[in-house]
């Protein structure tokens, strides 16, 4: 988890511009991401879009869409990377309601172990870039700005 706090501020930093976000404010503030001790043990990374996310939201004051569930790693240079466990991710995105799930592209061999009534239900959004999921999972800056 810290290293894809680490992974998601540093690609933010150096991609910001291109973003459109106001990454000079970083270089006055400090960032503090806390992820509690007690949390379950997982085999690898899968939490870099979404911390990238929250970073970027964080930055933009754009919410993320309360719909929108995401899993993937991120890449210095800005790549969605693929992540194991898609099938028990996917059953537990549709149990909590959500509707739309924002996965790596490369991991689309693993929908099919999906069972198929979920799938139905669900909007599996394939993304390869962080510009992709930053426009799929924040609110546009018009909504933002209405609330």
């Amino acid at each position: 988890m810290k290293e894809s706090a680490q992974i998601a501020l540093s690609h933010l930093r150096s991609h910001g511009a291109e973003l459109e976000l106001p990454v000079s404010d970083l270089a006055q503030r400090g960032v503090h991401v806390h992820v509690p001790a007690g949390a379950v043990p997982k085999d690898g990374p899968s939490a870099g879009i979404t911390m990238t996310t929250a970073l970027a939201s964080l930055l933009s004051g754009r919410p993320v869409r309360a719909d929108v569930a995401m899993t993937g790693e991120v890449s210095l240079t800005g790549r969605v990377l693929p992540i194991g466990g898609v099938k028990q991710k996917l059953l537990a995105a549709h149990r909590a309601g959500i509707t739309t799930v924002l996965l790596s592209r490369r991991n689309e061999p693993d929908l099919d172990d999906v069972p198929e009534s979920v799938r139905q239900e669900l909007t599996v959004q394939l993304v390869g870039d962080v510009r992709e999921v930053l426009e799929l999972a924040l609110e546009s800056a018009t909504i933002a700005a209405a609330a």
